[in-house]
Formats: structure tokens, C-alpha cells, sequence
């Protein structure tokens, strides 16, 4: 949820643009400046993702202490006391320690971010988002008193997680796979970095909406029947509203008061062409993304039992192949998981054929 043009400085915020920029047009000023405000927060941190990003991976690992090499979990929460500053953070829970009274946003992290580690360690032997013990630092209440972030956020290097007004939306750590969805960007960026732009980044918010997912799924012990695969039911506020659906995109808010009906397309059909700016979505990333996410649905809900265990295995095998091309197009990501579920699977297998079917379904 905000060439060289640098793709960093395109934060990664859970909440997409045309969102904020809908509640920035709004005739209530107090919706409006909240969403003025959140815009110009979301340019603050994307300058110091941008020169995250331009850093040598060699230097990336420098800025990143504390490691652990052991397969341990290595996380601390912090509690940022409505600013905008880390160093006002108060350390309130490390590896396991709780070191101050933990409210409720407190132990949603501990309890989400936790599990997010072990579902890439458990089923993926990875350790952290870097594969290297990366420490995960989380910092939540973020955003000045007046104006509480109404987004979740990965900057480069950390995690941040505003309140929400309390009419649109809640608090930003409500959502186990909002969580999920921005630690997954940081794979992306330490695995293949895909470009934040066109097809590559709808790519790289699709990845993130299928991992998030999935790792809401095996903390809910939900089979692909049981889920509802929706990305933030609980901070989008309202019974009928989400963020967005994997299962049936452009359905996940509709006739909401303040942002309209969700415009994700499903299939190639309905590609939405924007061009390459921040007006245009760079190039419609978070409207497009609904189309790799439904041909996860379709490939998941074909295989059936749990996601993580063969659909999410070619998927996972897919974004860290280093033949993922940092450009790489909707057919590209297609052919690679296909490649990954015949050496997986063989052709003649069901996984394989679910992977067909999704792709064929979303009309890539």
C-alpha cells in the first residue's frame, strides 16, 4: 500500500493510491487532509526506500544487523508513541520477551509477525525476509496524533503500522494477511526486485497478496474451502467490505460510502492500461495485480487442501527462481510456475493441470 528511474521510492503500502486519492477529493476536509496527509508521509518514506534501493546488495547486508545465522526467529515490536520518528520507538516485545504491557495492536503483531516467520521458515526453510536472520523490527502507532497513518507499510528495512481514523478504517495491524502481504514485499526485494511498474509490479503486489493470504490461511488452520480469500476484511471497516478478493477481484468493496466499488480486473479481458506515473498507478500495479492473484485462486482451489502445500510450493519456487526477470510480464511468471509444477509434479499430475487452469482462467 504509495527511471534510472528507481522503482523504491514507490512505497509499499497496503492501501492503494486511487484509494487515498479518492478520500484526498473528498467534501469532508477532515477525510480529505487525513488523506493529504497520509500521501505526503508515504513520499517521506519512500525517499529513504529509495536510497535503500540504490544501495549494492552488499551494502543492504551492511545496514542490516543483528543478524541471526541460526534458524531462530530474530523480532522486536515496538510501540512509536504517534510519530513519525523510529527513535521515539519504545522496545515492548523482543524474541519471545514481552518488556512492557503489550495493548492490542501489540499482540497482533507479535502474534501475526511470528507466524509469518515460521510459515517461510516451517514450509520454506527460510530464514527471515533476507534468508540471512534479518531482524524484524515492527513499529506500530505510527503517524502524528491528528493524523493516525491510515495505511501499513514495508519502507526497506522495517514495518510500519498506522491506527486508522476509526471511520474508514481500523487499526492497520488487525489483518493477518496485511502483515503477511508487506514482509512478502521484503522477500521480493532481497529475491527477484521486480520492477514497480506495469505488469512487474502488479507481479510484485500479487505475490504479496497470495502470500499474505496464505499465511492467514495456516495461522486459521483453513483449507482453500475454508477461506474467504479476502486481503483486509477487518481494517477496510464495515461487515460487507475488504480490501480485495483473490477468489473473485472487483468484488471486495462494493458501493462503499466513501471509495466506490473495487476496479480490479480478473482476467486479461479487462486489463486495465494506465501509463507509467504516479497518476497512473505506474501503470495500474495495484488495479492489474487481481489478475496473477485469481489465477492463484483458480490453481489453489483446483488442487484443493491447503494452499501452502503444493500450490503455494510452485509459487514460492517461482518468485525466488533467479530466472524471474526483474521486468518480467503476467506470461513470464505464468511459464515459470508452470516449469516449476512439471519438475514438482510432472504434466501428467493434477498440480500441474491446476496450474493450467489458472492461468487459462485469468486469460493470460
Amino acid at each position: 500500500m504509495c527511471n534510472n528511474h528507481s522503482n523504491f521510492n514507490r512505497i509499499r503500502c497496503i492501501i492503494p493510491p486511487y484509494i487515498n486519492d479518492l478520500l484526498m477529493e473528498n467534501s469532508d476536509e477532515e477525510i480529505a487532509k487525513r488523506a493529504i496527509n497520509n500521501k505526503l508521509q508515504s513520499v517521506a518514506i519512500g525517499a529513504r526506500r529509495e536510497f535503500i534501493g540504490n544501495l549494492k546488495l552488499s551494502q543492504k547486508k551492511l545496514i542490516n544487523f543483528n543478524k541471526l545465522k541460526s534458524q531462530k526467529l530474530n523480532m522486536e515490536v515496538y510501540d512509536i508513541k504517534h510519530t513519525t520518528d523510529p527513535a521515539f520507538g519504545v522496545l515492548l516485545w523482543q524474541n519471545g520477551t514481552a518488556l512492557h504491557r503489550l495493548d492490542r495492536d501489540a499482540k497482533n503483531i507479535v502474534g501475526a509477525g511470528t507466524g509469518t516467520w515460521n510459515f517461510y521458515h516451517d514450509i520454506f526453510a527460510r530464514n527471515s525476509i533476507d534468508n540471512l536472520g534479518m531482524l524484524l523490527k515492527h513499529y506500530i502507532h505510527y503517524g502524528n496524533t491528528e493524523d493516525d497513518m491510515n495505511n501499513a507499510m514495508w519502507d526497506g528495512q522495517q514495518m510500519l503500522y498506522g491506527d486508522g481514523d476509526g471511520k474508514i478504517f481500523g487499526s492497520f495491524t488487525t489483518d493477518i494477511d496485511i502483515i503477511g502481504h508487506e514482509l512478502t514485499h521484503g522477500i521480493t526485494q532481497f529475491e527477484s526486485n521486480l520492477d514497480y511498474a506495469n505488469q512487474s509490479g502488479s507481479l510484485n503486489e500479487s505475490l504479496s497478496d497470495v502470500f499474505g493470504i496464505m499465511i492467514k490461511q495456516r495461522m486459521l488452520n483453513q483449507d482453500v474451502n475454508q477461506s474467504n480469500w479476502l486481503i483486509g476484511e477487518n481494517v477496510l471497516l464495515g461487515n460487507k467490505y475488504a480490501l480485495r478478493s483473490l477468489k473473485a477481484p472487483g468484488t471486495a468493496y462494493v458501493n462503499h460510502p466513501y471509495i466506490g466499488t473495487d476496479p480490479q480486473p480478473a482476467t486479461m479481458d479487462d486489463f486495465i492500461n494506465l501509463p507509467n506515473t504516479p497518476q497512473g498507478d505506474y501503470g495500474g500495479v495495484h488495479f492489474n495485480s487481481g489478475i496473477p492473484n485469481f489465477a492463484f485462486y483458480v490453481t489453489a482451489i483446483t488442487i484443493g487442501g491447503f494452499a501452502w502445500e503444493k500450490a503455494g510450493k510452485i509459487w514460492y519456487n517461482a518468485m525466488v527462481d533467479k530466472k524471474l526477470k526483474r521486468n518480467a510480464t503476467f506470461k513470464d511468471f505464468k511459464n515459470l510456475t508452470l516449469a516449476k509444477a512439471k519438475a514438482l509434479y510432472g504434466t501428467n499430475s493434477k498440480e500441474y493441470k491446476a496450474t493450467v487452469k489458472g492461468w487459462k482462467e485469468a486469460k493470460v
